[in-house]
């Protein structure tokens, strides 16, 4: 045999390697394939159940919260007399803050003559308590 015999079966012995080990990695990637389309049959079902368990919660929260704009509406009143009541109170402070006022202004014209308001009040208690005894 020549050399060109020899490189000639070298050649065809690296093919036939080269051969086996290509259908060897063919036959991997076509489980691979098989797995894929087992997995791409599945998502059409896994889909469906998605697209209806979204349906279901976007109705769930529909509901909630036409229930939570029924209850807002029941209580808007109460917040109305809440409103009113704090109206009302700063009113009566404000009248409250004026007539105090008032009567420092008066106290302090009066203070130089007997002490004022408080001298009064504490005058007025202490013949009460003489007046028990």
């Amino acid at each position: 045999m020549t050399l060109v015999g020899i490189g000639v079966i070298i050649i065809g012995v690296a093919l036939l390697i080269m051969a086996i080990f290509l259908g060897h990695t063919l036959n991997q990637f076509a489980n691979v394939l098989q797995g894929v389309d087992k997995t791409v049959q599945k998502l059409p079902e896994q889909i469906d159940d998605m697209i209806k368990q979204t349906t279901q919660m976007i109705h769930e929260g529909n509901e909630t919260l036409a229930d939570v704009n029924d209850k807002l509406k029941q209580l808007s009143p109460l917040f109305y007399a809440v409103g009113d009541v704090g109206k009302i109170t700063n009113t009566l402070t404000s009248s409250l803050v004026q007539v105090t006022d008032t009567i420092k202004t008066k106290a302090s014209v009066t203070g130089e003559k007997g002490g004022g308001l408080f001298s009064t009040f504490a005058m007025a208690y202490y013949w009460f308590k003489k007046g028990k005894k």
